[in-house]
């Protein structure tokens, strides 16, 4: 039985904890200013993974070339990507907004994936991923018209869905088979550093309360730990491009999880969004992507 779930698991863990993750944001940004609740996200999966690895003994890399490149990797995925989101919603637009942006990642990462990865996308897997995207509009349902400011908040958006687009990319040729945990460290430290400049270009605010330790601590255990690891433990074991779908799924998670836990209603438009995305998924996932193999 468990070996039949097993395959499951990542890639429903990283759906589930990535789509709680915007409304973490949201609740943090009520009481820190964005760049230092990044900072401090940080900081926390730091030193949190610097004791797992000292703890477990974990190997860290041992030539200045793999430091490198999952820095490069870590300043995309998750510095990069994350200012990119935290800085959008501070600007006034919404998470929806913010998650449908970030919805155009897949199609980004198969179109590169053939060109630097070798991967091949068939026809059906390439009319699956953008009616995924049609579904995740039909779920987040958008229709209001975009102030000067929130314009700020999508171009910090385009920032984080090319960074998150590019960072998968980079794991993957480059830093596939690094370990979790030190990797994490070196990830969330480079992370940490590029947040710092950044901190004098706001106003800082700070209300310590416990809707701030609540959000602090899942952005930075759940977040920054959990969802990283998942998802570069799927890029690992699987092709990129196909990992990427997965990044439909989670406006539809946020629609179900407010349906289930907050009681809000689906309205026909997210019922029908789900169902084309599920279709998409299908599509996308319905024959492995044969992967040609470079001789060097």
């Amino acid at each position: 039985m468990f070996s039949i779930v097993k395959p499951f698991i990542a890639p429903l863990g990283f759906i589930i904890l990535s789509g709680t993750a915007f409304v973490f944001i949201k609740m943090g940004l009520t009481y820190v200013s964005s760049m230092t609740f990044l900072e401090l996200r940080y900081l926390f999966a730091f030193i949190i993974l610097l004791l797992v690895a000292f703890i477990f003994k974990s190997n860290f890399p041992k030539t200045l070339k793999e430091i490198f490149h999952i820095s490069v990797a870590g300043i995309l995925s998750v510095g990069l990507f994350s200012i990119g989101c935290f800085n959008s919603i501070d600007y006034g637009l919404s998470p929806a907004f913010c998650s449908l942006i970030v919805s155009l990642q897949p199609i980004i990462v198969s179109f590169f994936a053939m060109k630097f990865l070798d991967e091949k996308v068939s026809r059906k897997a390439w009319f699956g991923l953008l009616l995924g995207f049609l579904g995740v509009a039909l779920v987040l349902g958008l229709q209001k018209q975009i102030t000067s400011n929130e314009f700020i908040g999508v171009l910090f958006a385009l920032l984080g869905l090319l960074s998150m687009s590019f960072g998968s990319l980079y794991q993957k040729k480059y830093c596939a088979n690094m370990n979790l945990i030190t990797g994490g460290v070196i990830q969330t430290f480079v992370s940490a550093i590029i947040v710092l400049p950044l901190l004098f270009t706001e106003d800082i605010r700070f209300t310590f309360n416990s809707e701030f330790i609540i959000a602090l601590s899942y952005m930075s255990i759940m977040a920054s730990i959990g969802v990283m690891s998942l998802l570069y433990y799927m890029i690992r074991h699987g092709e990129v491009s196909k990992v990427s779908s997965l990044f439909y799924l989670l406006p539809v998670a946020s629609a179900l999880i407010g349906y289930l836990v907050l009681g809000k209603s689906l309205e026909f438009n997210v019922f029908i969004g789900i169902l084309i995305v599920l279709v998409a998924m299908n599509l996308i996932n319905k024959k492995e992507l044969k992967v040609v193999k470079k001789t060097i």
